[in-house]
């Protein structure tokens, strides 16, 4: 039995009308999700876009390749405090509101990439360096636990019923778009400066940045209500006092679904975002500005593409989009690797991480809908927060250091195609203990 109370909250007390989810409410909840999110991402993605130029600084090493490995490692340090961040974020926004998260959400994140940027290097305070990007790297990841998971619950319960799909693509193309924007931003940066001046202050820039990107999305989310479904949980008293208890209590096998499909998204996704310019730069020699350059208008065109996938699993399901978003990428994971290692034209690398990304559009976007439907409302916040971050945690933040873990211990370019294909396994094995939910309302 859900233990429930009233909430203290922002909103009248006398309201007791349910709103109705009209398709404006969709559309201001979806651009504020995804804008919110876009900037997290930026903050969280500029760490690996910037990955080879301070490695030396933070770890430094004869052997390039050692400190290309310590650098990837602490990228996959700061997930490890998502799941915390996903439980305090998921508890605050089950029982204060989907908006008051996300407000919090956005302010962490952009207070703790803004003090990255002023971190001290290794020559100015030697071992304290490292363990200082370690502390901030898991307040970013502490605050990123809560983003994703309040961003799709809150565009799910604003959207109508037959248009979670579409409009929950916001959250994915936010969180993608971050990835863009942060690879546009290190490319400007990269451009203007020497490489003696991009290693003596340009690499701070970008991080920097998130703070009056963060003021921009603090001031669009402090605009927003409440969404209809916490509205009306809250006028019922049905307000879970323990939202993690709940979970885990009632909805363990849900849990679990997230987290298979969770590892096949993020697994297979952070290859492109964050590998490819590491395996570009460091393995093949491409130059930086190019390849952040590629990444960027690469990324962002496949983002155009999203909301395609968000009408067709609204149209045809979660799972016929998923499992073709999984086989997909079990086709094209040995190619992809095949041509980036062959080509010398960053055109053809452009073609290849547009198609990767496309992909991962394709195995992103259903699942986001998905989770919120997995859940009730009481505890929606906190049981895809929870699921979300543990199946990021196994093949998220691992992704990049275990690709370039298996290159460097094989010496075969083409192995993280194999790491590709098994977390892609995952989630179509997943897929066969879930039943098709696009149909249904979200529970109560």
């Amino acid at each position: 039995m859900t233990n429930v109370e009233r909430p203290i909250r922002a909103e009248n007390p006398a309201a007791s009308a349910t709103p109705s989810r009209s398709p404006e409410m969709a559309r201001r909840a979806a651009i504020a999700g995804g804008v919110g999110t876009l900037i997290e991402y930026y903050d969280f993605a500029v760490y690996g876009f910037l990955a080879v130029t301070i490695a030396p600084l933070f770890f430094p090493s004869d052997s390039p390749g050692v400190s290309i490995l310590a650098t990837l490692a602490v990228f996959g340090v700061a997930y490890v405090a998502r799941p915390l961040g996903g439980i305090f974020f998921g508890r605050l926004g089950d029982r204060k509101g989907r908006r008051s998260a996300l407000v919090a959400t956005v302010v962490c994140m952009g207070i703790a990439c803004g003090i990255l940027g002023l971190l001290p290097t290794h020559s100015a305070v030697g071992v304290l360096a490292p363990v200082l990007l370690v502390l901030i790297r898991l307040a970013q990841g502490f605050s990123a636990g809560g983003e994703v998971g309040g961003a799709a619950t809150y565009i799910a319960e604003s959207a109508p019923p037959n248009r979670r799909g579409f409009f929950g693509s916001f959250t994915p193309i936010g969180s993608t778009l971050g990835f863009a924007v942060a690879a546009a931003v290190v490319g400007v940066i990269a451009l203007i400066t020497t490489d003696e001046q991009m290693e003596s202050w340009g690499w701070r820039i970008p991080f920097l940045l998130a703070l009056p990107l963060a003021f921009i999305c603090l001031r669009v989310r402090l605009k927003l209500e409440d969404t209809p479904e916490f509205e009306e949980m809250a006028d019922k008293h049905e307000v879970a006092k323990s939202p993690l208890l709940d979970v885990v209590r009632n909805n363990p096998t849900s849990v679990l679904k997230v987290i298979g499909v969770a590892i096949a998204m993020n697994g297979s996704g952070y290859i492109g975002l964050t590998y490819f310019s590491v395996y570009l730069i460091n393995d093949l020699g491409f130059s930086k500005d190019s390849v952040y350059w590629t990444s960027a208008i690469a990324i962002a065109l496949a983002c155009a593409t999203f909301p395609l996938s968000g009408m067709m699993t609204d149209r045809f399901g979660r799972k016929p989009v998923l499992l073709f978003g999984y086989l997909a990428f079990i086709v094209i994971a040995f190619p992809a690797f095949l041509i980036l290692g062959a080509t010398g034209s960053i055109i053809v690398v452009g073609l290849v991480y547009f198609v990767y990304m496309t992909l991962n559009g394709v195995v992103q976007v259903p699942a986001f809908p998905l989770f919120t439907e997995l859940f009730p409302r009481a505890s929606r916040y906190t049981g895809v927060a929870l699921g979300f971050n543990i199946g990021t945690i196994a093949a998220g933040g691992t992704a990049p250091y275990v690709a370039a873990q298996l290159v460097e211990s094989t010496g075969n370019s083409m192995s993280p195609a194999y790491w590709v294909v098994g977390v892609c396994v995952i989630g179509a094995l997943t897929l066969l203990t879930i039943r098709e939910t696009s149909r249904d309302a979200l529970p109560a």
